[in-house]
């Protein structure tokens, strides 16, 4: 799967050196993606397959929208019909936001509960290596996002509000459709499907810990209890109409990220705290370092969900989208970094390399926290399960609307979107070990879409001379980029090889 993955990324680059020495861009490619084979991925085997309907689907409704970089935007001869259309398609529905909407939208994306493992990630790389990576990571993917936020209406009278639409611009019609859906499918269906994971456990917790002599109850019930909450909450048309969910989530991960931090330093540091590196053996090392890239990649992926929610803010030629946008996202990147850095280096200080995989059993009391710190997080992925989704919907209503001429209204959006709910139910029950697939994941799916694949489109588009400052930054993004996405997925693999056994289906 990986090796397929390599293949797929070395074949854009390839496309991207023609591209660059020749005026025009690289024709479509009409290979397919090949297909996952691994039994432990079979869920993502299924959003392969659904990528490559959407992108069959998708592709004649795009037909209308590509035009030349060197060529004047074509005029709008959309009939009223197709204009209401698309007007009820969420990324369409509502441009009314305000730029603080973006910034905890942003928030809300970004930080995952994730962040609850970056000291485990730093007993993994140690303190050097440990800061540098987090350092690096929050200033390339801040980079890459800014080139998103440009992009968005860099054609004058038009607007880039899909990933995917983007991709098609640069790269063309098909090629970029192969490239940029699949990818952001397998992003955005993984992340609903660990978010279930994750607040049904952590709802598990929360009671486990405020009732322990209760009867314990499968982990199997409590994530239908958090899928529940979906089932209403995925009826919002929107992403203003969610923009209070958001709004919750983004302060929960603020909290309960304090909580963290701020337990660790009440505690102290640990007697006799050893700083080494957790693995005792140089293969451990090695594999540890690895899989501790996928995670903190994990931590920064906000980038799928960013043209879509950029979409939801009204722009003019006097006042274009992109300033909001870029005052939310520098306010959602400071929240960020007052989230990941003081979790991560306050952790790794208090515990060293004895911290558990999440911060909150290693600190373990005061129990009323912890179970508050548990709750926090089940209100933030509730905010982040809709965040994700919303892209995937619209995705799903458009092949609906306009490949399949459903009439649009609330019993299609009713049907669709609890199909959807129910089919990320029944993975993450199916299997509830899927949030230790994080290193994988990160590193072979969130990789691409965040760290180089905005550049490869930035040189694809406004091919900046050779040498120049733009071109070498660029380079050293894509370079950096891929090797993340070649290195991290062994780590992540090595750890789902060693933990295959404690996996049980349906607990």
């Amino acid at each position: 799967m990986q090796a397929a993955g390599v293949i797929s990324h070395a074949h854009l680059v390839f496309h991207l050196s023609r591209s660059i020495k020749k005026t025009s861009l690289p024709r479509a490619s009409s290979t397919s993606p090949p297909p996952l084979s691994s039994s432990l991925a079979t869920s993502f085997s299924i959003a392969q397959v659904a990528a490559a309907s959407i992108a069959m689907a998708v592709q004649p409704s795009m037909e209308t929208q590509a035009a030349p970089a060197n060529s004047s935007p074509p005029k709008d001869g959309r009939s009223a019909e197709e204009k209401a259309v698309e007007d009820w398609l969420p990324i369409n529905a509502s441009r009314n936001a305000k730029w603080w909407y973006s910034a905890f939208h942003n928030v809300t994306a970004m930080v995952g509960a994730g962040v609850l493992g970056l000291p485990y990630a730093m007993s993994e790389l140690g303190w050097g290596a440990g800061i540098a990576v987090l350092v690096l990571s929050w200033v390339i993917t801040l980079y890459t996002l800014w080139q998103m936020v440009e992009m968005h209406e860099m054609v004058p009278g038009r607007r880039f509000d899909r990933y995917h639409e983007l991709g098609q611009y640069a790269f063309g019609e098909k090629l970029g459709l192969w490239i940029v859906v699949p990818q952001q499918l397998v992003v955005e269906v993984g992340v609903n499907i660990v978010y279930m994971v994750t607040g049904g456990t952590s709802l598990k917790k929360f009671h486990d810990t405020v009732c322990e002599d209760c009867k314990r109850i499968k982990l199997t019930y409590f994530i239908m209890i958090f899928a529940s909450v979906h089932f209403v909450l995925s009826q919002l048309p929107n992403f203003n109409s969610i923009s209070g969910v958001s709004l919750a989530a983004a302060v929960m991960s603020l909290s309960y990220s304090t909580i963290a931090w701020g337990a660790s330093v009440d505690k102290g540091k640990l007697e006799n705290v050893d700083y080494s590196l957790r693995a005792t053996t140089t293969p451990g090392k090695v594999f540890g370092f690895l899989g501790a890239l996928g995670t903190v990649a994990f931590a920064y992926a906000g980038h799928n969900v960013v043209l879509e929610i950029q979409a939801t803010i009204p722009s003019t030629p006097e006042k274009p989208s992109k300033k909001p946008m870029w005052r939310g996202v520098v306010v959602a990147y400071i929240v960020v970094a007052v989230c990941y850095f003081p979790v991560s280096l306050v952790g790794y200080w208090a515990f060293g390399n004895r911290v558990d995989s999440d911060i909150l059993i290693t600190l373990s009391r005061p129990k009323w926290l912890i179970a508050l710190a548990n709750m926090m997080v089940v209100i933030h992925v509730i905010g982040s399960y809709q965040i994700y989704a919303m892209p995937v919907f619209d995705m799903i209503e458009t092949v609906l609307v306009k490949r399949l001429k459903f009439p649009p209204g609330l019993t299609l959006r009713l049907i669709a979107r609890t199909v959807y709910v129910a089919f990320t139910m029944f993975i993450a029950i199916t299997f509830p070990f899927f949030d230790g697939l994080l290193s994988f994941f990160g590193g072979f799916a969130f990789a691409p879409t965040t760290y180089f694949l905005p550049c490869i489109m930035w040189l694809a588009i406004y091919k900046p001379k050779r040498f120049s400052f733009s071109w070498f930054t660029n380079w050293i993004c894509i370079v950096l980029g891929v090797l993340l996405m070649v290195l991290a997925p062994i780590g992540g693999l090595r750890n789902i090889i060693l933990n295959a056994k404690t996996y049980k289906f349906y607990q």
